[in-house]
């Protein structure tokens, strides 16, 4: 097993660039992951990487070898997924990823039951409300909440997820409170946006009696972190589009409050995806069931 695991050392050193980053992924440290990298080198009589004290890049020789190592790799985890459906004690990790509101409040508190249960099982969770790649991320799943893009995952649709536009008492006493859509447009208020590079929200879509109307809202404060815009919101600097169940609490103690309640966000999904393959492995399929199950009560 020693080899395979210089194997996996070796993919993830590649896909994330560095020793560092690669060891911590598969939570070996830097000396182990170097010394694993150093037996693989030795056993095939090549360098993978060219290394300096800045940087790691991997060889011509390398290069090649990454696709057939990553090839036997998942050869192996098919194997292995196909062996334990024989068994009734599903076993090893389980690679998630998820945006930081939900990953935070739905998906990581069903975890530990979800351990307690296969406690044979390790759940390795990845939150960035950054768009992610499963497979060159080396991930199992992936839960989100909105529309998916990825057309070549198995889609697993959980629950319609709602949504509200809100801000703070102190903000609507100052700026007052929208009565129209149009209202939030040419810079009345200030719209609290969730941006990163390739962002797909850089616009609102709400609800009308004459269908969905979509708002180019502007503001002067936006982040790649959702639980950033409901900080704002709270300290009263604007107005932010959120799932319902993100600031749930916040509503009902009154520290936000809803806007345009007649003409709400379009509701978006909460959903996960996942490589077809990875279906014939059980403790995939009993995570993905388990949080589907315990999740949909949050979303009513």
């Amino acid at each position: 097993m020693s080899y395979v695991e210089s194997l996996r050392v070796f993919v993830r050193v590649l896909e994330l660039g560095s020793i560092t980053s690669g060891g911590r992924d598969l939570r070996l440290t830097p000396a182990v992951a170097s010394k694993r990298l150093k037996e693989l080198e030795k056993r095939l009589g090549v360098r993978l990487f060219n290394r300096t004290t800045r940087s790691i890049t991997p060889t011509e020789v390398g290069t090649v070898f990454y696709d057939e190592a990553k090839a036997v790799l998942r050869a192996l985890e098919s194997a292995e997924a196909r062996v334990a459906n024989f068994s009734a004690t599903p076993r090893g990790a389980i690679r998630v990823t998820a945006p930081l509101g939900v990953g935070r409040r739905v998906v990581a508190p069903l975890v530990p039951e979800f351990s307690d249960m296969y406690p044979e099982t390790e759940i390795r969770m990845r939150l960035s409300d950054r768009k992610v790649d499963l497979l060159a991320d080396g991930l199992d799943i992936a839960f989100f909440v909105g529309e998916p893009s990825d057309s070549n995952m198995k889609l697993r649709k959980i629950a319609d997820c709602k949504r509200v536009l809100c801000a703070s008492p102190a903000y609507l006493s100052q700026f007052g409170t929208p009565q129209s859509p149009e209202d939030l447009l040419h810079g009345a208020h200030n719209c609290l946006l969730l941006r990163y590079p390739r962002s797909p929200e850089y616009y609102w879509t709400v609800e009308t009696d004459l269908g969905p109307q979509k708002l180019e809202v502007r503001g002067k404060y936006d982040a790649d972190d959702g639980d950033v815009l409901t900080d704002w919101a709270l300290a009263g600097r604007g107005i932010v589009n959120k799932p319902r169940f993100d600031v749930r609490d916040h509503l009902a103690s009154g520290r936000l409050v809803e806007v345009l309640e007649h003409t709400p966000p379009v509701q978006t999904m909460f959903g996960c995806l996942y490589p077809h393959k990875k279906l014939q492995d059980p403790k995939i399929r009993l995570f993905v069931e388990h949080i589907s199950r315990n999740s949909k009560p949050m979303f009513v």
